[in-house]
């Protein structure tokens, strides 16, 4: 089973996905607007995949 909640992104603060997949016990959080992904084991906390890009400056 998977559920989806909305959060703000911890990257950017827009709106993002967190995807909780039971079966395989993980945790996808992921923003389309700053490319924001981090993959975590829903069972022990452990980081299994992150990219976190850098915010770009306004000019």
């Amino acid at each position: 089973m998977q559920r989806i909640q909305r959060i703000c992104c911890p990257n950017c603060g827009s709106r993002a996905e967190r995807h909780h997949l039971d079966l395989q016990e993980l945790t996808r959080t992921q923003c389309p607007t700053c490319d924001y992904l981090m993959i975590a084991c829903s069972r022990t906390g452990r980081v299994i995949e992150a990219y976190a890009p850098g915010l770009y400056a306004r000019r």
